[in-house]
């Protein structure tokens, strides 16, 4: 099982590289339907020198790979984030790791790196709507759904055949199944909607309908795509007590 029972050992966040498929539907996204009805430690330079090897300072473990500005838009509320690091700016290829926050410890992986798959043409600031690029940001995760019945998810689930993925994808692949379970990102939509609810607050030139989906074997639209058992084991993590955030782009620009 790839999802660690232990918090404590370090994992290093490594890129992996993969195929994947995409976001179907109109405008290369997500189609759309009818809202839901249901509802570490470390001591700092010179410290012991200073105070005595018994009064060594503790330092907060932070996330590996994460610059200032991006750490600066996680939430002191959140406890777990889903970061998953592109292998360029261009690449669809990434590689998506569990962290949870420990209190007086700070972040620690929970997951093996888990191979991934992002838009077509790479990672962007600035997404629009059909540019085959995945939104780089820090979004949260507050919805589930899928064709499949829910596997045990603490966030609220829709099931519904309306999460279908007919045709075939970039790489001729075909898309059926990759809706089978799916998580919204919150990225120009409304948060507490299914994720089939097609408001866009942004406007429709900003996109939407970005999810993280079942791979099926080559890029996307502008979602992150997991294989069906990596997606189970993230629905049965998720916990909303703990305000889980994606935390997605490509490495250079969550370095910033």
């Amino acid at each position: 099982m790839s999802l660690r029972t232990g918090l404590f050992p370090a994992v290093a966040l490594a890129v992996a590289g993969l195929l994947l498929t995409g976001c179907a539907g109109a405008g290369g996204e997500a189609a759309p339907g009818a809202a839901r009805r249901s509802a570490g430690t470390a001591a700092l330079p010179g410290a012991a020198g200073h105070l005595g090897p018994q009064m060594q300072m503790v330092r907060s473990q932070e996330i590996p790979f994460l610059g200032p500005l991006t750490r600066a838009k996680i939430s002191k509320a959140t406890q777990q984030a889903v970061v998953v690091v592109g292998q360029g700016p261009d690449s669809n290829q990434s590689a998506a790791t569990l962290y949870e926050r420990i209190p007086g410890l700070g972040w620690k992986a929970v997951s093996d790196p888990w191979p991934a798959h992002n838009g077509l043409r790479g990672w962007t600031d600035d997404h629009e709507a059909a540019d085959h690029r995945s939104p780089i940001g820090v979004f949260g995760l507050t919805d589930a759904g899928g064709k499949l019945p829910d596997p045990g998810t603490r966030l609220p689930y829709d099931q519904e055949a309306a999460f279908n993925a007919p045709g075939t994808g970039f790489e001729g692949e075909p898309l059926r199944g990759s809706f089978d379970h799916v998580v919204a990102i919150n990225y120009n939509r409304e948060p507490g909607t299914t994720p089939l609810d097609w408001t866009r607050p942004l406007g429709d030139e900003k996109g939407g309908g970005i999810w993280i989906h079942v791979d099926h074997g080559g890029p996307t639209q502008g979602c992150v795509a997991l294989k069906l058992d990596r997606m189970k084991e993230l629905l049965v993590w998720l916990d909303p007590a703990k305000r889980p955030v994606v935390v997605m782009g490509d490495a250079a620009a969550l370095r910033r």
